[in-house]
């Protein structure tokens, strides 16, 4: 059966998120590879969500950018917004509490956030990988406080940037795609982290302020850290029923983006979520949103499309395209 027959007999009343293991992710053998990938494959196009564990992150990486991103989200209001990210290029920098509104119909997102795009720990004036960005274009803004935030958030960046450079080849064999299919396409591959702190959220459970309203992301897919012991994530199945995602030690979630649902000609899925923090405690979570480069053309890859299933969405610039979904979350 096509990737495409498959597709008409999926109905998504997904009732958890699967747990994947990457340990034989680089396995030399092939037919392990290839295992790995259809398990992927199962959980795109039934969820669009899955965890992963051994993912190769050190935990202290993990410890350290939580420390240093409690330190900063203390600091003074005034402070922060010093680098408010509405007046630094491309949506770096920190993002205020109820800035974003991401769901229409709601009054706000209730997290505040500090984006961070591609730079090396070791800082080059000129960096090549930056090169072709276009629309997304624009250098990193760090606090002068906490001392050591910059190295934190750099070595825990690189780490989960490592982890989506491992994810692609197993996405190309789940789409019955030669295995290096997009090594051309992530090069410089784009990835926007965001460290994220949800207050304690009060109020009617009905209220139309929740951490971050319901909403698909926007890149390939998401690596997501979130803090153990506090529930927020919740996943929208076809039924129309929120599916709790908890946090799971020692894993993370990926799910799949929107340019990933154009690559795939709706194949596979990117689901709603959203985060609501109820628990009367203070949530962290730290999000990278993993793409291609951002001159890559985004269109339906040809073993996604049939004469049943005809390409649904034309070509995209993937740079313009995340550009444009932020301001309309921002602005």
């Amino acid at each position: 059966m096509s990737l495409a027959e498959s597709a008409s007999v999926i109905d998504g009343a997904f009732q958890d998120i699967p747990i994947i293991d990457l340990s034989r992710a680089t396995s030399p053998d092939e037919s392990e590879r290839k295992a790995l990938a259809y398990q992927i494959r199962d959980a795109c196009m039934n969820v669009g969500f899955f965890y992963v564990k051994n993912h190769g992150i050190p935990p202290e990486y993990i410890d350290n950018i939580l420390k240093v991103n409690k330190e900063y989200f203390k600091l003074p209001t005034e402070e922060k917004l010093k680098l408010n990210h509405k007046t630094v290029a491309n949506f770096k920098g920190y993002t205020p509490l109820l800035d974003a509104n991401i769901e229409p119909g709601n009054r706000g997102d209730l997290h505040e956030g500090f984006q961070i795009g591609w730079e090396e720990l070791e800082a080059k004036a000129h960096d090549e990988k930056r090169a072709n960005d276009g629309a997304m274009a624009g250098a990193n803004v760090w606090p002068e406080h906490p001392v050591g935030y910059r190295e934190g958030m750099l070595k825990y960046y690189h780490a989960a940037v490592a982890v989506g450079k491992i994810l692609f080849p197993l996405f190309a064999l789940s789409l019955d795609l030669p295995e290096r299919y997009f090594d051309d396409k992530t090069k410089n591959s784009a990835a926007i982290m965001n460290t994220l702190h949800y207050p304690p959220q009060t109020g009617p459970a009905d209220d139309r302020i929740v951490g971050i309203g319901a909403h698909t992301d926007f890149e390939c897919f998401t690596i997501l850290w979130q803090q153990p012991g506090v529930q927020a994530l919740q996943v929208l199945n076809s039924k129309k029923q929120w599916i709790e995602a908890p946090p799971i030690d020692g894993t993370l979630v990926i799910n799949l983006g929107d340019q990933f649902t154009r690559w795939t000609n709706d194949i596979f899925k990117s689901t709603v979520h959203r985060a609501v923090n109820r628990n009367g405690v203070d949530r962290y979570s730290i999000p990278l949103f993993f793409g291609t480069d951002y001159d890559v053309n985004i269109e339906p890859i040809a073993s996604c499309v049939s004469a049943e299933r005809p390409a649904r969405y034309g070509p995209v610039l993937a740079g313009e395209y995340v550009n444009q979904r932020l301001k309309e979350m921002y602005y």
